[in-house]
This record gives structure tokens, sequence and C-alpha cells, in this order.
């Protein structure tokens, strides 16, 4: 068959294909997947410099046990603190139900995310939350763990597109978490609580800790490896998995 000819049948093939089947062709000729919006998006930080995949760190073990039995239209990654942006930009992407580079009213409306971390984590958590409600973005839960600020960031107030937020911290040591948060708008906002935890009273053994942390800041760093601790922070990561109409959180127990 000459060439033109060719040319011409796959013209006309391709302008009889409708829309959604042209829409799935990628730049490279295969099939592009176009997987729906998540039912939950779950973002959790490390503090520190601690890596997103370091395995004795509280943030990294919670996503671990909680993937294993994750809805399978669900998402959940760990991220380190500093890349923010990176989790914010994944955010906006999984919402983007068209790709059209474009979030409308009704696709952000059905975001279901959670946010959860410890340390400069935990503020982490807080600032993304607040970039999310510049744009109009809810969150359904922001959990807090021994949280520290950088000198330029701000964890105590929660921004008005969270529904619900816990805090966590213990107050020894040189470096140790927020004490109290607050809500910008208590309508809109329920802070579950500011749970404290006493590392004198009760210490908690974590693997692969330096000398420095140890002498320096023990207790901040057992509330990373607190099982316990994280144990509440699962329930309530997973009590707003699939919430019931009218739900109300537990209470987590110190």
């Amino acid at each position: 068959m000459p060439r033109l000819a060719r040319y011409r049948m796959l013209f006309a093939a391709l302008v009889l294909l409708p829309a959604s089947a042209l829409s799935l062709l990628a730049e490279d000729g295969a099939v592009a997947s176009r997987p729906p919006t998540p039912s939950t998006i779950i973002i959790g930080f490390t503090g520190g410099f601690v890596r997103h995949d370091s395995p004795n760190h509280g943030p990294v073990q919670l996503a671990q046990r909680i993937r294993k039995n994750l809805p399978h239209d669900a998402y959940i990654q760990v991220f380190e603190n500093r890349h923010r942006k990176s989790a914010y930009n994944i955010v906006l992407r999984l919402l983007d139900r068209d790709h059209d580079g474009v979030l409308t009213d009704e696709e952000k409306a059905q975001a279901h995310i959670i946010l959860f971390g410890h340390s400069w984590g935990a503020s982490a958590v807080v600032l993304l939350a607040r970039e999310l409600d510049r744009i109009g973005i809810p969150v359904l839960l922001t959990v807090q763990v021994d949280s520290v600020a950088k000198l330029w960031q701000r964890d105590g107030i929660i921004p008005e597109n969270v529904a619900a937020a816990a805090n966590f911290y213990q107050p020894h040591g040189l470096i140790h978490g927020r004490a109290v948060i607050h809500a910008a708008d208590a309508s809109k906002t329920q802070i579950l609580g500011n749970y404290r935890y006493d590392y004198n009273q009760a210490p908690v053994k974590c693997e692969a800790t330096s000398w420095v942390g140890r002498t320096f800041m023990a207790s901040h760093i057992e509330s990373e490896c607190d099982p316990h601790l994280w144990s509440q922070v699962e329930s309530l990561v997973r009590q707003r998995l699939q919430p019931e109409p009218g739900f109300v959180a537990a209470v987590p127990q110190p």
C-alpha cells in the first residue's frame, strides 16, 4: 500500500476515535493509565535529616503498617520534611482527575487527606495544610508528634481547612515538641487534644541511636520510636480511612 494511502487511513481512524480514547494516548504512543482520585491520600513526614525510607523511625514504620491493609484505592507516602513541596505537588496531581492541570471545586471537595509527622516533619504537616488551605483543599486530619518548627515556621495554629488535629509531645531535653496547638477557627477545626508523654518516668528503648542523640535529645528521639504513641497515631489515622456518618474520633490514651 502506498505510504500516502496509509497516512490517510491512520488519520481517518484517529478522527473516528472518541475523545475519551484519544485522551488515553500517551506522547510516546503507549496507553496512559487514568487512575481515579484516591479515596484517601495519606502523607507522612520524617523529622530532622531522617530519610523517608529509614526503617527505625516512627513515621516510616507507621506507613508500612497502614500500607499492609490499606484500601486498594488509597494512597500513602512518606517524605523527608524538606520535600514538602514535592508532597504538595503530588496531592495536586492525585486530585486532578481529568489531568488538565486545573483543580475544579468538585475535585477539591472530593479530597480526603491525612497528614502526620515527627519533629520538623510535624511542623511540615501544618505548613502543608496551610498551603492546601490557600487553594481551598480540605484536610481530614493532622497529627503532630513532638513538633519542632524551624525559625521561619509556625506550627502552633491549625488552619481552618483541617477538620481535626492532634498533638503528641514530650517536655524534656534541649529539643522538645510544642506543648499546645490551637485552631485558627474553632468552629471548623476540632482539636482532639495535646497529649503529653514523659520519657523520664517511662523511658523507651530506641534502636540505632547515636551517642549525641542519647545525650542531648534522648526524649525527643524516644517520641519517634515509642510504639504506644505511634499506635495512638495509627488509631487516629485508621478511624479516618472509612469514617461513619456522624463519626466522632476516640480520644487517644497516653
